[in-house]
């Protein structure tokens, strides 16, 4: 009777530890695809990026302007609230 107590309990403690390394497994699982999903987007984002890019190369070849950032043609007379005239 001793030893089929104990061998009862051996097999039970055996299934304990199976379910404990499943959850164990469901969460390092769920933690990876968290993972790589924030991954894809990245990717994502520098593939578009990629793509704009590509499309400024073939314009640049057919000879059209290069696009971006506007020049700066604004005068370099400083304004001021300082008025050159004295208060009497």
């Amino acid at each position: 009777m001793k030893k089929l107590i104990k061998d009862f309990w051996n097999w039970l403690k055996d299934l304990t530890t199976l379910d404990e390394q499943a959850v164990e497994l469901h969460g390092e699982a769920k933690d990876r695809i968290n993972e790589v999903m924030k991954e894809l987007k990245d990717v994502k984002k520098a593939a578009k990026n990629v793509v704009n890019q590509s499309k400024d190369v073939v314009n640049a070849v057919k000879g059209d302007k290069r696009r971006g950032k506007k020049p700066n043609n604004k005068s370099k007379i400083s304004k001021t609230n300082n008025s050159n005239k004295k208060k009497k």
